[in-house]
């Protein structure tokens, strides 16, 4: 019986290994679309950082490289496209979609919003902007110190001590870097981030978001 469920645990592990794999595969093939030199592209270097962390053979981090610059016959057809609408208490909503398939993609997403709402293009995205996001763990350093010295723009602290870091999308690998002094930095990324903020009643807006938030995550 132990060796069945030990058993069972591998697979386990080897699948959600998988799973990760084919994500971050994508992210590089899409980031190399802008060129296979990591130097001169921020975002594949990211994503490359992030395959190294989680331990994505060479062979396999290459092989996403080519596929996404064109270098490899077998040439990446995945694409960035983007969903807005509303969470439970119209909170404002925008689901960036990696995909090969917009037509399949386009219905998930419609059954997905079905907690929630999904609104036209441009129904909430003039409240977003793009930034430099990096989220660092605390290691013994003042957070708004850390963000006057590195150059972040913002910043906001967690109840743990760890600290996320806003600043300008084309600034977020040189505040990364900066903050590694004073802070753990454990990602860094270029996501949207609302101007302004809406007012709920916490506990009954987390109930019904949190289906909606792990549905789009998966």
């Amino acid at each position: 019986m132990g060796a069945q469920w030990k058993q069972k645990g591998r697979e386990a592990g080897a699948s959600a290994k998988g799973k990760l794999f084919t994500k971050l595969a994508k992210e590089i093939a899409v980031a190399a679309k802008s060129g296979a030199d990591p130097a001169g592209n921020p975002r594949l270097q990211r994503a490359i950082e992030a395959a190294k962390k989680a331990s994505m053979p060479r062979d396999t981090l290459e092989r996403a490289v080519k596929r996404g610059s064109g270098a490899d016959s077998d040439a990446s057809q995945y694409e960035i496209v983007y969903y807005e609408g509303f969470a439970p208490h119209r909170v404002p909503v925008i689901v960036e979609c990696l995909t090969e398939n917009k037509n399949r993609t386009a219905g998930s997403i419609r059954g997905l919003f079905k907690k929630g709402q999904l609104a036209a293009a441009g129904a909430v995205s003039w409240d977003f902007a793009h930034v430099g996001f990096v989220e660092a763990a605390k290691a013994g350093a003042d957070a708004e110190t850390a963000a006057i010295e590195a150059g972040a723009q913002d910043f906001e602290t967690n109840d743990d001590g760890s600290a996320r870091f806003y600043t300008d999308p084309t600034d977020v690998d040189v505040v990364s870097k900066a903050l590694t002094c004073v802070f753990r930095p454990s990602r860094s990324l270029i996501p949207v981030r609302s101007r302004s903020r809406v007012p709920v009643q916490v506990d009954h807006f987390e109930r019904r978001r949190s289906g909606l938030c792990v549905a789009l995550l998966v």
